[in-house]
């Protein structure tokens, strides 16, 4: 029997995500549309926007935020075309876009000395085997593989590289040890429900340092470049962007920084995160039919929350039939409007990923539960 009722907002999407509880296009009123972004309104508006991501999160003072072009992937690719080259490297992968940064350096910068530390779906890299006088890059949180690091007790507090985190499906969910960390990226479409195409990068006095000692051998375009004449571009990390940003993105970006710290700040966007995954935990130790992609809790995300078919009949099925199967289940939630956008991504594991960061209602998930049952059985009877 199909269930009565749907969630309120069957936005489970992991990019972009969930707007925030109550948001509606009123909320964009005051954005400095029609305004030039070097305008005093313009200005002070991506300046609010920094401060309140700074004061939200706990960014060290001297710390430099900016606001960047095309998105997280604009954000990494900035700091690896400008920081890496100056040590050795370790990559660390253990989902797809992990894979891209490998990607990148291998096959783009074609840098001798990086090494690859990698996990299949499900798992993380070995992170003791991590040698700390290489500059270190991976993903905090494995938005295509539901995994995150535990901790960052694995960071060395003497490290001789930098360590460059990817943190775009952890930030404003998981609680990142700034101090640790010397390069952070994320975009605005994530965890707080912002809008595509904005970049965010955080700088640490060693970041800066490494931009103002090192000239990477190779050209480097216009929006990647973060000095001028052999100095640090502070005007960037003050308002002045590398290219025009949009005002109504912007706009967008201030609701849900003041939303975030109306439920809490930091510690209340991360308690309802807990929270949601709590509901799918509940959920899978209930049923042997589903699992988690990633067993171990420790290493389990809270917030792109990957999920598998662990049913005898599945399992024995061909790839080809699975990846169908976990399609068409995905397909039926979004035809009854129960779900949107919730098949795994398309280089993981069949399955699902359900995103549970704190802009999703709790109540919105609990009321999905009865839907992947329902859409379950559909598939075993077509499938099995």
């Amino acid at each position: 029997m199909k269930p009565n009722a749907r969630p309120a907002r069957p936005d489970f999407s992991s990019g972009p995500c969930a707007k925030r509880p109550g948001w509606t296009p009123e909320v964009l009123g005051d954005a400095a549309v029609g305004r030039s972004h070097r305008s005093k309104i313009g200005k002070k508006k991506i300046v609010e926007a920094v401060d309140r991501t700074r004061s939200l999160l706990g960014i060290p003072a001297d710390y430099r935020i900016a606001i960047v072009p095309a998105s997280d992937t604009g954000a990494v690719e900035m700091a690896l075309w400008s920081l890496l080259g100056a040590r050795p490297v370790d990559m660390l992968t253990w989902e797809s876009f992990g894979e891209g940064w490998v990607t990148d350096v291998a096959k783009q910068l074609k840098l001798k000395d990086a090494r690859v530390l990698k996990a299949p779906y499900g798992q993380i890299a070995d992170l003791d085997a991590v040698d700390w006088t290489h500059d270190v890059v991976f993903t905090w949180n494995g938005t295509t593989s539901g995994v995150k690091v535990p901790n960052g007790d694995w960071i060395a507090d003497d490290r001789e590289g930098l360590a460059i985190c990817d943190a775009t499906s952890a930030v404003f969910a998981m609680d990142l040890p700034w101090a640790k960390l010397d390069v952070v990226t994320w975009s605005w479409q994530k965890v707080m429900g912002g809008e595509g195409a904005h970049g965010m990068l955080v700088l640490s006095p060693r970041a800066i340092q490494r931009l103002e000692s090192y000239s990477p051998p190779w050209p480097l375009p216009k929006i990647f470049r973060l000095t001028a004449g052999g100095k640090f571009s502070e005007a960037i990390f003050k308002g002045d962007t590398i290219n025009t940003p949009s005002l109504l993105c912007v706009e967008d970006a201030i609701d849900g920084l003041k939303w975030g710290e109306s439920v809490g700040g930091l510690k209340g966007l991360m308690k309802r995160s807990g929270d949601n995954l709590g509901v799918l935990e509940k959920f899978v130790a209930e049923r042997k039919w589903i699992a988690f992609l990633a067993p171990d809790e420790a290493i389990r995300s809270n917030t792109s929350v990957c999920l598998t078919i662990a049913a005898p009949w599945f399992t024995a099925l061909a790839a080809d039939r699975q990846a169908a199967a976990a399609k068409k289940m995905a397909d039926l939630l979004e035809s009854e409007k129960a779900a949107y956008d919730v098949g795994a991504y398309r280089d993981a594991p069949p399955g699902l990923r359900i995103w549970c960061g704190a802009t999703v209602e709790t109540t919105d998930l609990e009321a999905l539960l009865p839907w992947l049952d329902w859409a379950y059985t559909e598939i075993e009877r077509e499938f099995s």
